[in-house]
């Protein structure tokens, strides 16, 4: 049986597809980032199937386990607590290893807070690099100094409590005139976008409580080759 990967909603549950259900429900073992947070997801779905905790801390300890359930031909499902299973959540080791066992691997269409985000950002499309969390400390100026000069639309994700310090960050290594797009609760009842230049987009928010889980959409560097060489 393959290893399926099911994307679940990042706020509103009516982003829950028809095939994704039908998959929790005919499956033998689901593997959750957060079991008590997908036992809600799955009480209100009126789903009872078998719970195993998978995430990045136990992943390397249970990924064989789960290649032999796969290979007995169990219908294992892997969730994580929101959005798609693998993107800045635990995924790439389980999937890594069904390909290296031969074992077909799975992942429907779904939510996902990165898109969305780039999409209504306002800022070129047509080509991006997604980039995750940032490093908090170790790495953190080096992954910035790459990207000083990154042509394309550039994603991150980030938390509350760090966007201030990633806004000015940018400011620092970007110049506080780069366009940038900050969205916030994504489908959720507060959702929210801010687009602007760096500077006026720290402004705001650092006059304010941030909430919510966040994506900087940045624009990348259009300055001509021989502009840079010479900073």
């Amino acid at each position: 049986m393959p290893l399926i990967l099911v994307p679940t909603p990042i706020g509103n549950l009516k982003d829950m597809t028809i095939r994704a259900l039908e998959i929790l429900k005919d499956a033998d073992l689901i593997l959750a980032e957060d079991t008590r947070t997908s036992g809600i997801l799955l009480k209100h779905f009126e789903i009872s199937k078998p719970l195993q905790s998978y995430h990045i801390f136990n992943e390397h300890k249970t990924v064989a386990r789960i290649i032999e359930e796969l290979k007995k031909g169990k219908k294992v499902v892997l969730i994580s607590d929101a959005g798609t299973p693998g993107i800045s959540d635990p995924g790439f080791l389980i999937v890594r290893e069904c390909v290296q066992n031969e074992i077909e691997v799975v992942c429907l269409p779904g939510a996902s807070a990165l898109i969305p985000a780039l999409v209504v950002s306002g800022l070129p499309t047509d080509s991006f690099v997604f980039e995750g969390f940032l490093p908090v400390k170790k790495g953190r100026q080096t992954k910035l100094t790459e990207l000083k000069f990154e042509k394309r639309t550039m994603v991150f994700y980030e938390s509350p409590h760090r966007l201030l310090k990633t806004l000015e960050n940018f400011i620092e290594y970007f110049g506080e005139n780069r366009k940038v797009s900050v969205s916030r609760e994504i489908s959720k009842l507060h959702e929210e976008t801010l687009r602007g230049t760096l500077s006026e987009i720290l402004t705001i928010f650092a006059s304010r409580s941030i909430k919510g889980e966040i994506v900087i959409v940045l624009e990348g560097n259009n300055s001509k080759k021989k502009d840079y060489e010479r900073e």
